[in-house]
């Protein structure tokens, strides 16, 4: 089929590129956007622009708070459809677990209880007789906040990274898994196509034709950001792997599964099941003091990131204190247990073994929960570096391929063309739009989310049908004039989210940085900015450039 090897390389490295290259791009440019999603939240819901803090007081603050807690009516629908018979009112379901959850980028708490159900389940395979109650408070006072608003940045963003925010039988999920193995076929195929990598390393010539230019900057990011591309392509794939795509404790091994749930709460004094036997709840700030005690003795000193009470109000309750470990790169817990009843120390864990230490580093790098702002840029500065090295692939795939498709009347060029400008100036289109619809609705807006979603799907949709609409140049070997337009849309909407932050909320750019200074609204604010700018050069630049291109090389002229 193919003359030799590389060029069977090249033709995967081609097509598999091209047909996942666009969910890649989404999981690259959202994965960006989620190193800062916490700050993201901040400047879509104002309400939470304070200081970030600490797990508040367990006795005074968040003890009356679980008791306001109600089941969610979303997983009332949902876990009714599950059951034998209806479920009992919320008011009078009791609270089995609970936790509360926070980092030292987060002002606002999140917590969230499971409540017991007396109801059978329809199916006997299906273990969760429960339904979920959560919510997030201020932890200053233990108010509630209001969760009809949309966390565009943890809650739509960060998802959209790694199940581009489809959920129907984990569809999403499944798409991004198969694009990430295609990342690395990428990955490894490029490196064998290009024989000259490490000239390429210093090689970008923008003054050339486009798709000269294109191949360049191609082989530069490509590259350049190899490591990195190659690590969040493979841990990424780890950390689903036993979850979703070979969840084999869930199937294959589910009676062994349930058997080692056994043993290891035998092994660890954690039990597995409640007695059926009441006991009130000890003071679980006391409980706090010692856990912190103990990381200190360890000379590791710390505050307490993840609050977990399983089987409360049972004799066989305990209470699970987990560090946060913002002070390391690994993802590491250092969990010690208490008996909830009486306070006494039930387990402290022991240090993870080889393996386990190596999966704690390697999910924690990809997780990123550590507190080091400059690595946090890198991380950025490594999603947009794959994004412009999927951009340039659909760039050279078009320009190589469209006087050749001109001549034959084919549309092939056309459509790529239409997807390659709805992906990249499109999908920034709608993340800013997005963010320009949550300043421009008014702050108490009933479902207020769920049109901010509608929004960035909408403004994504036109994009992509302007692209399509102006994209008949392309079939005559020229250039898609949607490219420059949507340049201009995008830094247009960008000055646009900027100036309606500060009309709605006051929080203008001298206030953040110099007066009342505030990083996350300065932050996004200054970001959306310099994107701005960038975007309106960019639009200048190609609404310059000529719509044709004479002397273009030819289909069999390859690049090397």
């Amino acid at each position: 089929m193919f003359a030799n090897f590389r060029l069977a390389m090249t033709w995967l490295h081609t097509w598999f590129g091209l047909v996942l290259g666009f969910i890649l791009m989404a999981a690259f440019f959202f994965g960006a956007l989620s190193v800062f999603d916490r700050e993201i939240d901040r400047w879509a819901i104002p309400e939470t622009r304070f200081a970030p803090q600490h797990m508040p007081s367990f006795d005074a603050v968040l003890k009356p708070v679980y008791e306001k807690l109600k089941p969610h009516p979303d997983d009332m629908v949902a876990t009714q459809k599950r059951v034998i018979g209806d479920l009992p009112h919320p008011d009078t379901l009791t609270i089995s677990s609970l936790y509360a959850y926070t980092t030292h980028r987060d002002p606002v708490l999140t917590i969230g209880a499971e409540f017991d159900i007396p109801n059978e389940l329809k199916d006997a395979a299906d273990e969760h007789a429960h339904v979920h109650g959560w919510a997030t408070i201020d932890p200053r006072s233990g108010e509630f906040l209001s969760d009809d608003k949309l966390k565009i940045g943890s809650n739509w963003f960060y998802p959209m990274h790694y199940r581009l925010n489809w959920s129907w039988m984990l569809v999403g999920y499944w798409l991004v898994g198969l694009a990430g193995f295609i990342m690395l076929v990428a990955l490894v195929t490029g490196v064998i196509i290009h024989r000259k990598i490490f000239r390429e390393f210093f090689t970008f010539r923008p003054w050339k034709r486009t798709q000269r230019s294109a191949l360049d900057l191609h082989n530069l990011t490509g590259v350049v950001a190899f490591p990195f591309h190659f690590f969040f392509a493979f841990t990424g794939l780890v950390i689903f792997a036993s979850w979703l795509y070979f969840p084999v404790g869930d199937t294959l091994l589910r009676p062994l599964h349930k058997q080692h749930e056994v043993v290891e709460a035998q092994r660890t004094g954690l039990p597995n099941e409640p007695a059926g036997v009441p006991a009130p709840l000890a003071s679980v700030d006391a409980m706090i003091l010692e856990a912190k005690r103990r990381w200190a003795a360890r000379d590791m000193p710390g505050e307490v990131g993840l609050l977990f009470i399983n089987h409360l109000g049972d004799i066989n309750g305990y209470v699970s204190l987990y560090r946060a470990g913002s002070d390391q790169v690994a993802l590491v817990g250092q969990a010690i247990h208490f008996k909830a009843s009486t306070g006494e120390v039930l387990r402290e864990e022991p240090p993870p073994s080889v393996v386990g230490s190596i999966n704690e580093f390697l999910t924690g790098l990809h997780l990123q929960h550590f507190e080091h702002w400059l690595l946090r840029w890198l991380y950025v500065l490594g999603g947009l570096l794959g994004c412009v090295c999927i951009a340039t692939g659909f760039i050279f795939f078009v320009e190589k391929r469209k006087r050749k498709h001109a001549e034959s009347g084919s549309q092939g060029s056309r459509i790529v063309d239409a997807l390659a400008v709805t992906t990249v100036t499109g999908m920034l289109i709608a993340t800013i739009g997005m963010l320009v619809v949550n300043r421009v609705l008014p702050a108490d807006l009933v479902g207020k989310g769920d049109w901010e979603k509608l929004a960035f799907w909408g403004f994504w949709l036109l994009a992509l049908l302007h692209a399509l609409w102006r994209s008949a140049p392309v079939a005559m070997a020229a250039r898609n004039p949607a490219w420059a337009e949507q340049c201009r849309v995008l830094a247009a909407l960008a000055f646009l989210a900027v100036a309606t932050n500060w009309l709605t909320t006051g929080d203008h750019l001298l206030k953040t940085v110099f007066i009342d200074t505030y990083w996350p609204v300065a932050g996004l604010d200054l970001s959306l900015l310099v994107g701005a700018l960038i975007a309106a050069w960019a639009g200048g630049r190609l609404a310059c450039k000529s719509t044709s291109f004479p002397g273009m090389k030819q289909e069999g002229e390859a690049y090397e």
